[in-house]
């Protein structure tokens, strides 16, 4: 068990402490030095109210600018996933606006990996004629859209994509959420609930880490629940950096997480510690759920997860009796996130173990948040382009994935089976980070165009006939962010900086002057100022002060603790049983899966996570987070001391991992936090575009050793269901 004599005031400034922002020593900066020198050293400091870019949690930020240059950035004091704080990504990404590697005008390849400048109306021309050229052809379906959303491009990528026919609009969540997501969909009628963790009694994390997934005001909910004496238990085969604030760590085989919810909801119906009267009102199924649970007992969990049937019956009570202050957080790209065969079950598994505790909607529990009311654009004024006629690509063999995320690997495996003809990717780089790279770059050249819409030059954008450069987030305004939770609010992300290079554009502009060149500009017939006004009509509030404070709460419409909303599954309740499952060709009961893949005595499991200075590899270029990795020699890999021993393997030594897929060199790091079966590999590394020149060749790019597969229930890709042998080579 473990035991933290770190506070809470000591974590929080460990964890989430604001680094000051450092520029890049480009030409652009010495100008600026230059004109504040000539101003005699004094400027005038305005403050802007934004959104940080740096990951998905988009936290509320405020840009000083000085002499028209970002100065420094701070955490908006109003926001619900900021309150006042950025975390260390946060700041450092916000350099990428003056980043020596950026693209600065439209590219056409002309050879492999090799591109000249094209105008945009060159470009746009170019692009709508092969568009519709493989419309006619093909159909529209052959043509589809891949994005890493964010504000604008929820809006105007499917939008897009709907215009020109296709409803093949996909999401990054393939590798990130796809299999939590499709699991609580189909239980509870969302996607994912929320937490209320500072007033929790009793939370347990699996495969999710707020010290390393980094969301300010998470660390300080954690942080005050620890100090209101609440039990933290961290189930992860790696001791991640949320340990800090655990009171116990359960080194789980991986793979196995299923298999001790189970054997805990076995526990919580066998000691009568399960809210009976909550099933009743809120749940169906329960009577066929509890006879399949009567197997799944701790002694089995045993012997499945490594985890003592004793510590699965003491966690499953104390939490039973903590109820209904107790949950499992929902997580992210956790251990069932995305990663194994049955990661879909498990997120079902856990979003029914927190029905069991009669946690929906209360104090202390798991939160379905309320969203302020938004408006729309008038389609008689502005129309919309509807429903395409042809279902997702994906849809069918993947009935269980949630439609607004899709399976955005499809598009590789119809590309190779001659299906997919063009791809467009926004903010996405499909090509290194969604399935193995071999793969995804041999189904990119199968088409007969793709077109990336980026700020830099990733494997991705090499692999285009065609890169728009985007500005970056620091420059440009975007659509209304709706903000989920027990408040509901909204936000906006506003342009700090003019423009640092003339020819990039933002990416709603990009959208409308290309579907006016593939004839479909009646759908981009309005202006983005126009449809933020049509967001706000609703909310009573302005447009200028929405533009002032950048984020805007809504107090009046807090939800009421205690009353469950009306759910969005067929039946209207929480499905212990699911006809949608079983119409799909699933059993409808939640049930035990095993891993795909099991390493042997003289292999490992090869799992990746999260860094708390890192976002995959959309950090990997920013040289003041690059140099915290060399630093720290965070790029190494996790082994265990007793498998390094028996390897001959010492700390800092060099070693070869090799997979089914790939071959990789990189040094160690020996360490009691990883599961003797396990390798971790942080995910953040592996950059091949030379034209990243502050990320490329450090560390070894982990979805290289991925087979490229799909998760049966919701086509997740199975990123974790890779065994790898490691030996020691020479240096």
């Amino acid at each position: 068990m473990l035991d933290t004599k770190l506070s809470r005031r000591g974590f929080i400034k460990a964890s989430a402490a604001t680094a000051a922002l450092a520029s890049a020593g480009t030409a652009g900066f010495n100008q600026w030095s230059n004109n504040y020198v000539k101003a005699g050293g004094k400027a005038e400091i305005k403050e802007i109210a934004s959104t940080c870019n740096a990951c998905s949690s988009k936290c509320g930020m405020i840009g000083h600018i000085k002499n028209g240059r970002l100065w420094k950035l701070t955490g908006h004091p109003d926001h619900p996933y900021s309150k006042g704080k950025l975390c260390a990504r946060g700041h450092g990404y916000a350099t990428v606006v003056y980043s020596e590697d950026r693209l600065t005008q439209p590219l056409k390849r002309v050879g492999e990996g090799k591109f000249e400048p094209i105008t945009w109306e060159k470009a746009y021309e170019e692009i709508a004629a092969k568009l519709n050229k493989i419309i006619k052809e093909f159909g529209p379906q052959s043509v589809a859209l891949t994005e890493d959303p964010r504000a604008t491009g929820k809006f105007y990528s499917p939008r897009f994509i709907n215009a020109l026919g296709s409803a093949n609009y996909y999401t990054h969540h393939v590798v990130c959420s796809n299999a939590r997501d499709a699991g609580f969909l189909h239980t509870v009628g969302v996607t994912a609930t929320s937490a209320d963790i500072s007033n929790a009694k009793y939370i347990m994390f699996i495969g999710r880490s707020y010290g390393d997934g980094i969301r300010p005001s998470s660390v300080q909910s954690l942080a005050t629940a620890k100090d209101n004496g609440a039990k933290i238990v961290i189930v992860d085969p790696r001791l991640n950096n949320t340990g800090n604030l655990a009171t116990e760590w359960l080194a789980i085989r991986p793979g196995t997480d299923l298999a001790l919810v189970l054997a805990m909801s076995h526990v919580l119906i066998k000691e009568s510690l399960h809210d009976l009267e909550f099933i009743r009102n809120y749940t169906m199924g329960f009577e066929e759920y509890a006879k399949e649970l009567r197997k799944y007992t701790p002694e089995w969990a045993e012997g499945i997860t490594g985890i003592p049937a004793d510590s699965i019956t003491r966690i499953a009570v104390d939490m039973g009796k903590a109820k209904p202050k107790a949950l499992i957080e929902q997580s992210w790209r956790g251990a069932f996130g995305c990663n194994y065969e049955n990661s879909t079950e498990t997120g079902r598994a856990v979003a029914m173990f927190n029905a069991l505790l009669g946690n929906y909607q209360q104090k202390g529990g798991s939160i379905f948040g309320g969203k302020v009311n938004l408006g729309k654009l008038d389609e008689k004024k502005y129309p919309n382009p509807g429903e395409p006629d042809e279902p997702q690509a994906g849809s069918k063999q993947f009935p269980l994935a949630y439609k607004g995320s899709g399976v955005a690997t499809i598009v590789a495996k119809e590309a190779l089976e001659g299906k997919m003809k063009a791809a467009i990717y926004y903010h996405s780089n499909a090509a290194l980070g969604y399935g193995n790279p071999k793969v995804m770059k041999e189904a990119l050249s199968k088409m007969d165009l793709v077109v990336a819409i980026d700020v830099q030059m990733s494997e991705t954008a090499l692999l285009a006939h065609y890169v728009l450069p985007e500005v970056t987030y620091i420059e440009r305004d975007e659509v209304i962010e709706g903000l989920s939770g027990k408040i509901p609010g909204i936000a906006l992300r506003q342009q700090m900086v003019e423009k640092v290079h003339p020819q990039t554009k933002p990416v709603h502009e990009i959208y409308t002057e290309l579907a006016r060149a593939c004839g479909v500009g009646q759908y981009f017939n309005f202006t983005l100022d126009d449809l933020n006004e049509a967001m706000l009509a609703p909310t009573g509030i302005t447009y200028k002060e929405l533009k002032e404070k950048g984020t805007i709460m809504f107090p009046d419409q807090e939800i009421t603790l205690g009353e469950m909303p009306e759910l969005k599954t067929p039946s209207g309740k929480i499905e212990y049983y699911s006809e949608t499952y079983k119409a799909a060709g699933f059993k409808p009961i939640v049930e035990w899966i095993e891993p795909k893949v099991s390493p042997a005595n003289d292999s490992f499991r090869l799992i990746t996570g999260k860094q708390a200075i890192h976002s995959h590899t959309q950090t990997a270029n920013i040289p003041i987070l690059m140099q915290i990795t060399k630093d720290y020699d965070l790029e190494r890999i996790w082994i265990n001391p007793a498998r390094a021993k028996v390897l001959g393997i010492k700390d800092g030594d060099l070693v070869e991992v090799k997979s089914s897929e790939a071959v990789s060199k990189i040094r160690v790091k020996v360490t009691e936090r990883i599961h003797p079966e396990a390798i971790f590999v942080p995910s953040h590394y592996g950059i091949t575009s030379k034209d990243l020149k502050t990320g490329y060749g450090i560390g070894f790019g982990y979805m290289e050793h991925v087979p490229f597969d799909f998760e049966k229930w919701s086509g997740s890709g199975n990123i974790h269901e890779v065994i790898v042998n490691v030996r020691k080579v020479k240096s």
